[in-house]
C-alpha cells in the first residue's frame, strides 16, 4: 500500500484546511485508516481514524468537534476536513493504514503503512 497525503498549508486561527490521502496497491477496503500528527520536539500523536467501511470513526478529545475524517472508497481516498483551526494543531500530519482489530486504531505501532507527511501551520 502506498499513502500519499496532500492539503497542507499556511493558515490563520479560526481557519479551515482539508487533508487528502490517496491509497493505491492493496485493496483500498480491507484496512483502517488513521490520521497522526507531530509538532516539533513532541511525539507523533493520534488525531483520528475511520474503519474499513467508512462507518466508524474515533478521534482525539483535542479535536472532537472540530475535524472530521472521512473515507471515500470510490475515490481510494482518506480525507480530514480540519476547522476551527489553534495554533496548537500546528504540526505534520500524517496518514496511515492498518489491517486487523479496530480496538488498536489509537497505536501508531499498530499501523502498517505512512504517508511522507504533509505540514499544516496555523498562526495566530
Amino acid at each position: 500500500v502506498q499513502l500519499q497525503a496532500s492539503g497542507g498549508g499556511l493558515v490563520q486561527a479560526g481557519g479551515s484546511l482539508r487533508l487528502s490521502c490517496a491509497a493505491s496497491g492493496r485493496t483500498f477496503r480491507t484496512y483502517y485508516m488513521g490520521w497522526f500528527r507531530q509538532a516539533p520536539g513532541k511525539e507523533r500523536e493520534f488525531v483520528a481514524a475511520v474503519d474499513w467501511s467508512g462507518s466508524t470513526t474515533d478521534s482525539a478529545d483535542s479535536v472532537k468537534g472540530r475535524f472530521t475524517i472521512s473515507r471515500d472508497a470510490g475515490k481510494n481516498t482518506m480525507y480530514l476536513q480540519m476547522n476551527s483551526l489553534k495554533s496548537e494543531d500546528t504540526a505534520v500530519y500524517y496518514c496511515a493504514a492498518a489491517y486487523g482489530g479496530w480496538s488498536a486504531r489509537r497505536g501508531r505501532e499498530r499501523y502498517d503503512y505512512w504517508g511522507q507527511g504533509t505540514l499544516v501551520t496555523v498562526s495566530s
